[in-house]
């Protein structure tokens, strides 16, 4: 689809949807629904709050109570993005192996270019620690707020305003509406969706499997060795028709090993 089109058929904001990950505080996830709504997004998901239905909630949501009337209840992440194609996780600092990073304005070009053939992730994580290692390695990018680095954390409300405003002004540009910001997306579209969330994960254990039946890999020992493969493939991403070629591959070997054996 060219941007004129996507242009005349909408930008699919209903693709979009905002994760908390065990947010602590009700009044956090009100605050983010009325952002989320201030922006013009409305999919809300809550990843094992620890306190929801909330009084709290509902007065810092201001106007945006259909937001939290809504909002899916989880028990993992996992579940959270199973359906989506893309996946960007907050991160407010870097972590040991480098993972493919964004700015804010960076992240709303991603989802734009993104959002019409795909379901697409938001993460925010816990108020005190944010997301942790296994959970960031869920996600295809990393998005980052700069900040003063004295004092660099952000409240997840105000995180998730500024990440969803960046979003919303790249979408007035897509849809012609702002004239001083131009969103850079592609010319044409890829002849695949891209695989989701789930069914990547299922490749992961199957990858782990097949390279631990090959001795490659020594789960005792594991020398960050899944970590900088979840890196080199969610930096590529991977298509669902790439997914059924992967997954054969490895069926292939599987199959070639146990017969070997027998």
């Amino acid at each position: 689809m060219s941007v004129a089109e996507r242009r005349q058929g909408g930008l699919h904001k209903e693709n979009i949807r905002v994760v908390l990950v065990q947010p602590s505080h009700p009044g956090n996830i009100g605050a983010s629904a009325r952002a989320m709504k201030n922006m013009g997004l409305s999919q809300l998901v809550l990843v094992k709050p620890a306190d929801f239905p909330s009084g709290v909630a509902v007065g810092r949501a201001a106007s945006a109570l259909e937001l939290l009337e809504r909002a899916q209840v989880v028990d993992s992440l996992e579940t959270a993005v199973a359906d989506c194609g893309l996946i960007i996780g907050a991160s407010a600092r870097r972590r040991s192996i480098p993972w493919p990073m964004l700015d804010p304005a960076g992240c709303a070009r991603k989802i734009l270019q993104a959002m019409v053939e795909n379901k697409v992730a938001l993460v925010f994580g816990r108020e005190d620690s944010g997301l942790n290692n296994e959970e960031l390695q869920q996600c295809h990018f990393h998005v980052q707020i700069p900040a003063n680095p004295d004092y660099s954390s952000l409240n997840l409300a105000a995180a998730v305003l500024l990440v969803c405003y960046e979003l919303y002004k790249a979408s007035q540009a897509e849809s012609g509406s702002d004239n001083h910001y131009v969103a850079e997306l592609p010319d044409g579209d890829w002849d695949q969706k891209w695989s989701t969330g789930e069914k990547v994960e299922l490749f992961y254990e199957h990858l782990e499997r097949v390279l631990i039946g090959v001795d490659f890999h020594d789960p005792d020992n594991p020398r960050q060795l899944m970590q900088r493969l979840r890196r080199l493939f969610g930096r590529i991403r991977i298509d669902e028709m790439e997914m059924n070629i992967l997954r054969g591959i490895l069926s292939n070997i599987e199959k070639a090993i146990n017969d070997r054996r027998h």
